[in-house]
């Protein structure tokens, strides 16, 4: 299925696979090498996402590993303002996603330094992540839908539930909640490692191509995560070559979007993935 969204206020085309690189600002994230916190680093990790082929840069500065450090609202805003500084300085033209489930973060990023999608992992600001405590659901819609709906740009709306079933209703209600707001550009995010356990994350990749029922493009995001190196062993600086496998069955399943720390290896493989989709028997 062929999408687009608005970046820019110009068309994004996803009927082709795009990859996003991870760059986080923060000293404790899941996966070393994804760590940067220096200017330097931070400059030198946007130019290799671009450089190996990767047309989005998801920034974030709260780590969601279980056990992590909890982050106040202020230093991530401190993490973030630095990190989007120097990011918008060496690829101005690139396509920033911000990872945040805070509204007031959101705003900040959008409104100080440009960035063109929110990426909240919070399953609409209503339920807890990793480190963060479960809340309870209130029955007005969450602040975080009508921040981006007066922002203005595509959300990420991630899902913490365990089954494809559960993930489905979910999704609907909160697609209609954000379309009754005005929200036209939506990706959803099945959420995987998420609230669910490694065997659950299996069946929900297996049947991931029904979420297109919804028909709004898809983000995949399963690097280096515990459902790979809980399977065959190792940890997380050893999951590589699991990840592209994974990536590669997300890309049959119709993600739209795959989410990594290793861009040329992911974009080696949408280059595979499209070659091979474009034959025809004759």
């Amino acid at each position: 299925m062929s999408f687009s969204i608005t970046v820019k206020q110009q068309l994004f085309d996803l009927s082709s696979p795009r990859v996003m690189g991870i760059l986080n600002a923060t000293p404790d994230s899941f996966f070393s090498g994804s760590r940067m916190q220096t200017e330097k680093e931070i400059a030198q990790r946007a130019n290799q996402i671009v450089e190996e082929g990767g047309t989005m840069i998801d920034v974030g500065a709260f780590s969601t590993r279980p056990g992590a450090d909890q982050v106040s609202q202020e230093e991530e805003i401190i993490r973030l303002r630095r990190a989007l500084a120097v990011v918008r300085k060496e690829q101005p033209d690139a396509v920033i996603s911000v990872d945040t489930f805070r509204p007031e973060v959101a705003q900040m990023c959008v409104e100080e330094y440009g960035a063109d999608i929110i990426n909240d992992v919070s399953d609409g600001g209503l339920t807890g992540i990793a480190n963060v405590p479960l809340q309870p659901q209130p029955s007005e819609l969450p602040q975080m839908f009508h921040t981006v709906a007066r922002l203005g740009v595509p959300y990420i709306l991630m899902s913490v539930q365990p089954t494809l079933r559960d993930v489905l209703l979910g999704f609907a209600r909160k697609v209609s909640q954000l379309r009754t707001l005005g929200v036209k550009d939506i990706i959803l995010d099945p959420g995987f490692g998420f609230g669910k356990s490694v065997d659950q994350n299996f069946v929900l990749l297996n049947e991931m191509e029904k979420t297109k029922v919804l028909d709004l493009p898809l983000l995949v995001g399963v690097s280096r995560k515990s459902m790979i190196f809980k399977t065959i062993g190792g940890n997380a600086d050893t999951a590589l070559n699991g990840t592209t496998a994974l990536n590669a069955i997300a890309l049959m399943k119709g993600a739209n979007i795959l989410r990594v720390h290793d861009v040329k290896e992911a974009v080696e493989t949408v280059t595979l993935f499209n070659q091979t989709t474009s034959q025809t028997t004759t």
